[in-house]
C-alpha cells in the first residue's frame, strides 16, 4: 500500500493555538461589550482581532485544490473585515478622528457591527467548507 503525502492546511503549534483561542475569546467579549457601549470594548476587541487574524494567517494551504484556495481567499477577506471592524469600533467610541457629527453618524456610527457580521458569516462558512474539502482530499 502506497502512502500519499497530500498537502493539507498548516497546523498551528500549541502556543499559536492558545493565542488563536484567546484572540477569539477577546473578540467575542469586546463585541459584546461594544454592543453595551462600554468604553473598554475596543481595548478587548482590537488585541483579540490582531491575535486571531495573525494566527489565522499562519495557517497556509500549499495544495492544488482550487476550492480550498478559493475558500482561503474568503478567509483573507474575512480577516480584512475583522480589522476594519476593529478600526470602526475604535472610531465609534468618542469620535477620535474629530469628524463633523453628520459624517461621523453616516460613515462610522455602529457600522463595525455590519462588517463584523459579514466577517463572522464568512468565517463560519469557510470553516465548515474547508473541513469538508480537506476530508474529500484524504
Amino acid at each position: 500500500m502506497r502512502q500519499h503525502n497530500l498537502p493539507t492546511m498548516k497546523q498551528l503549534s500549541k502556543t499559536q493555538s492558545i493565542l488563536f483561542a484567546i484572540g477569539g475569546m477577546l473578540m467575542v467579549a469586546g463585541a459584546f461589550m461594544g454592543l453595551l457601549r462600554s468604553n473598554l470594548a475596543p481595548f478587548l476587541f482590537i488585541p483579540g482581532v490582531v491575535m486571531f487574524v495573525s494566527m489565522q494567517m499562519l495557517q497556509r494551504y500549499d495544495g492544488q485544490n482550487i476550492n480550498i484556495r478559493r475558500l482561503r481567499r474568503f478567509v483573507l477577506l474575512s480577516d480584512v473585515l475583522l480589522l476594519v471592524s476593529a478600526l470602526l469600533m475604535y472610531a465609534s467610541h468618542g469620535n477620535p478622528f474629530q469628524l463633523d457629527q453628520i459624517t461621523y453618524v453616516q460613515y462610522i456610527g455602529n457600522n463595525w457591527v455590519v462588517t463584523l457580521l459579514i466577517a463572522a458569516f464568512l468565517q463560519l462558512y469557510t470553516t465548515f467548507r474547508i473541513g469538508k474539502e480537506l476530508e474529500k482530499e484524504e
